[in-house]
């Protein structure tokens, strides 16, 4: 079964430019949260990790 969808990929013009795309959205997607990730306020970070703990009940 590989065998005949490697053979239709290669009679496709310019198929070679797809993985090449996909490498490139997955690296730009990473880059982009790593720079997110580093780039959030530590009091936020701080703010959000206390939510689980606080005795906020609804009455």
């Amino acid at each position: 079964m590989f065998e005949q969808i490697k053979h239709n990929m290669e009679t496709i013009e310019g198929v070679a430019i797809y993985p090449i795309l996909s490498l490139l959205i997955f690296f730009v997607f990473f880059i982009g949260l790593g720079i997110w990730v580093f780039s959030y306020k530590k009091e936020k970070i701080t703010e959000l990790s206390q939510i689980p703990l606080n005795d906020n009940k609804i009455v």
